[in-house]
């Protein structure tokens, strides 16, 4: 879940160019030289310095290059699963929330932060919203433990607590806020037919109001995804939350309620589909 825990426990690469050297023909073995000028013996140590540094360029050409295929191939080593590839995002939906997610390692990445968003809305809060939510994203043989679950977690007593009703709606004057917004993701554990996929997240949640005893606050966690490839796309089986890793605060002004609200209200969410 998402913020009823947070809440409680507040290459083409250039090759290089081959330098051929054509030295100067060889005299006859019956030709014998007992003699040579100055000046010729002059241009031959000339000849075999410019030779020397043909050769020594050509080597660092030659290194250099291997090193930077070398480099290239490292960093492709070191290329991270969520780097963006191109692929166009999913672009079917149940509900209001992605679906249709391929079955590859990237398809259970993308299903498990568009799940994250859903599960950190503020549809979580009312009954028959979650329902749906949770309804839409489970694997059929899960979604009745799931809906147990996440019943039980936002409750009518946590609604109360934060200042809502029993459908989740925030008093007249105020905006409950609920958002979660995926940092990035990892695959822990692969194969076409499970996937376990956590996604770091950061989060709004609180409700922004002049009469608020719960202001707007923000939080980072890590959801865990259990996934299973079910049909024709990725089903939560089972999902956890961790605290963090949570960065240093910055020295941003912080905003009072009216303004909070107002951005609520003038910056519509997201779905993720990476």
């Amino acid at each position: 879940m998402s913020y009823g825990d947070d809440y409680e426990d507040t290459h083409a690469r250039r090759t290089p160019a081959q330098t051929r050297t054509r030295l100067p023909d060889q005299p006859e073995p019956s030709i014998r030289r007992t003699s040579s000028s100055p000046g010729r013996n002059t241009v031959t140590i000339v000849g075999v310095i410019v030779l020397l540094v043909a050769a020594i360029v050509f080597a660092n050409q030659a290194r250099d290059d291997n090193d930077g295929q070398s480099a290239d191939n490292d960093q492709g080593s070191r290329s991270q699963p969520t780097s963006p590839t191109g692929e166009l995002p999913v672009e079917g939906s149940t509900n209001g929330i992605p679906s249709g997610f391929p079955q590859t390692e990237q398809g259970a990445q993308s299903a498990a932060a568009n799940y994250a968003v859903a599960l950190g809305g503020t549809g979580m809060f009312n009954p028959t919203e979650r329902e749906a939510i949770v309804g839409t994203i489970s694997s059929a043989e899960t979604v009745e433990q799931l809906l147990a679950s996440y019943g039980a977690d936002y409750s009518e007593a946590l609604n109360t607590d934060i200042g809502l009703d029993s459908e989740g709606i925030a008093p007249e004057g105020s905006t409950f806020v609920n958002r979660t917004l995926p940092i990035g993701s990892s695959v822990e554990t692969y194969s076409t037919t499970t996937a376990e996929v956590s996604v770091w997240c950061s989060g709004l949640f609180g409700v922004a109001g002049l009469d608020s005893l719960n202001p707007v606050r923000t939080s980072w966690f890590t959801m865990h995804f259990t996934l299973v490839w079910e049909g024709s796309d990725w089903k939560v089986v089972d999902t956890e939350q961790t605290e963090g890793p949570t960065p240093v605060n910055g020295d941003n002004r912080v905003s009072g309620a009216e303004e909070i609200a107002e951005a609520v209200e003038e910056y519509g969410g997201f779905t993720y589909a990476r």
